[in-house]
């Protein structure tokens, strides 16, 4: 039995609700939100500044990482939320069963044997739907938003872990929740996690 799932997943598939239910099952922890708040203890950074750039990058391309303000060692704010959430992550997963959402748990935990590691992706339609229902997303390009956030989060996983994100040889599974469904990929993920 995998005692920690990790859920990497596009904005819009409906990867952090399937990873909750996967938990819920399982009887495992649940991080997501939670793991935000741990983060911002340890670090002494907002939590707002956590969820707005723990998982992307700090523009639109990697000249951002270029330009954000580093100390005397080269380190910026970024590299230290970096550090602060691999920390935690390996101390999550030696603490006991769990489901891990985002944050490059996957490339962090990626030498533990005791992991399953999934990617959830999805059409655009689908995403673009659920952004609009379920965040009520109001902008005239919920696309746009959509490649936006996904480019950003595919920058800072790059960034971080020199692999490119989503790419299948980084995960035990990817599943596309717009044709699978969510109550599918539950099933998959608890029923490989059994193993």
């Amino acid at each position: 039995m995998k005692k920690v799932i990790t859920i990497s997943r596009e904005f819009g598939s409906g990867g952090r609700t399937i990873g909750k239910e996967v938990a819920e099952k399982l009887g495992y922890a649940f991080y997501d939100k939670d793991l935000i708040e741990k983060i911002a203890e340890e670090s002494g950074l907002s939590k707002e500044y956590i969820e707005e750039h723990g998982e992307s990058s700090p523009g639109r391309n990697y000249f951002g990482y270029a330009f954000v303000g580093r100390d005397a060692s080269g380190n910026s704010v970024g590299d230290y939320l970096w550090r602060v959430q691999r920390n935690i992550i390996e101390e999550l997963a030696e603490k006991g069963n769990c489901v891990i959402v985002g944050r490059c748990a996957d490339y962090i935990l990626r030498k533990r044997t005791d992991c399953l590691h999934v990617f959830i992706h999805a059409d655009m339609e689908k995403k673009k739907e659920r952004i609009v229902n379920l965040y009520g997303e109001t902008s005239a390009s919920p696309e746009k938003r959509l490649r936006e956030k996904n480019k950003t989060r595919a920058m800072n996983y790059k960034y971080y872990t020199d692999r490119t994100w989503g790419m299948a040889e980084n995960y035990h599974l990817s599943l596309d929740s717009s044709v699978l469904g969510e109550k599918k990929c539950v099933e998959l993920i608890t029923g490989l996690a059994k193993e």
